[in-house]
């Protein structure tokens, strides 16, 4: 309620300025969620070709590669006391005609809001506060989303209602960001090369150490190397698998390894995927790679990797979704993320084919 106060506050600022508003042809893009929903904004910044974003700070290393973005604003500076949000409204009232929300919380309701941009779009998701109407009553126009709606294409509709996912595609970085140098092991020749995530933001959609041994173990007869990207902290996740299992030959341990910057590049590298709903899987998506995506709790109708994915899990155990994530769970994670003998059969059928595909183009 405390921003609806602050619209208020600045109301009257708001309406003198707009009579001395001009047009800019800028666009804001606000979406300050983390990895996996910054990468599922960008078929938006691509339609939209050149954007200023407000974003999470946690996806900054992305975002300075992408040349659909020109400048980009960090939500966590902007929002910090009182002071720094009202300077930060009275800086963008006026410099876009474009505005499009797609994480429609207080905050990004109030900036959105207070802009006298002539064209304003804002998604609108099944959390939303009664309050929040205020916010979208400064509106143009609003697309409804819902819990079985495929976010990307929502968000592609704020632009234009007849786009869908695949008018526009997603990446990562744009161009792909190439380092000047990379591990030497994520080129190592003569193997399948498979990356891997054993925990996620949410620390919920950990796949536990069980349903990863099924899979290594089921996988062991084919040429398979398992690399493990993470950030530092999910090392203790790794241990848990070692301590129970001991050193297993062929995984390579990258956690805290590869920088976010670096991570798309290294992830290209990769013949396959396997995670569970987690920001990595959504960057192997935008760089062409293969998924396997253990969705457990979360539900992959409203948002899932769009190009060649094989979804593993259970529909009646969906109870998690973008826009209401859950952090607890009645069933134990060894019933969330299991793997029937049939799954992992479709695991090994889809990596013999690209390893098939992938001796065929070196031959070629």
């Amino acid at each position: 309620m405390s921003y609806v106060f602050l619209l208020i506050l600045l109301f009257p600022v708001k309406l003198i300025r707009k009579l001395f508003r001009k047009d800019t042809g800028k666009n804001l893009v606000i979406q300050t969620a983390k990895i996996g929903d910054f990468v599922n904004a960008t078929p938006l910044l691509a339609y939209l070709q050149k954007s200023d974003v407000l974003i999470s700070r946690s996806v900054g290393a992305l975002a300075k590669h992408d040349d659909t973005i020109e400048q980009i604003y960090f939500i966590e500076q902007h929002k910090r006391n009182l002071w720094r949000k009202l300077c930060f409204a009275c800086r963008i009232m006026n410099r876009y005609d474009n505005v499009y929300l797609l994480q429609p919380n207080s905050v990004n309701l109030f900036f959105a809001s207070v802009c006298n941009a002539k064209n304003k779009q804002f998604l609108s998701i099944y959390t939303r506060r009664w309050y929040h109407g205020i916010f979208y009553t400064t509106a143009d126009g609003t697309v409804e989303h819902g819990k079985q709606t495929l976010s990307v294409t929502n968000y592609l509709k704020l632009a234009d209602r007849s786009l869908t996912w695949q008018d526009s595609p997603k990446h990562a970085t744009k161009p792909l960001f190439k380092p000047e140098t990379w591990p030497a092991v994520l080129d190592k020749p003569g193997v399948i090369r498979i990356g891997i995530s054993i925990t996620a933001g949410n620390k919920a959609k950990t796949v536990p150490p069980i349903i990863w041994k099924r899979i290594f173990d089921r996988l062991a007869d084919l040429p398979c190397e398992f690399y493990v990207f993470g950030a530092p902290n999910e090392q203790p996740w790794m241990d848990d698998i070692t301590r129970l299992y001991g050193d297993i030959p062929n995984v390579v341990n990258l956690i805290g390894e590869i920088s976010l910057e670096h991570l798309p590049w290294a992830i290209s590298r990769m013949d396959c995927y396997i995670a569970s709903d987690s920001g990595n899987i959504y960057i192997a998506d935008a760089v062409g790679v293969p998924i396997v995506m253990l969705f457990g709790p979360c539900c992959h109708y409203e948002q899932r990797p769009l190009g060649d994915v094989l979804l593993i899990g259970d529909d009646k155990n969906i109870n998690s979704y973008v826009f209401e994530t859950r952090y607890y769970f009645s069933l134990p994670k060894e019933e969330l993320f299991a793997v029937s003998d049939a799954d992992l059969d479709n695991i090994v059928s889809l990596l013999t084919t690209i390893d098939k595909n992938k001796k065929e183009s070196l031959e070629a």
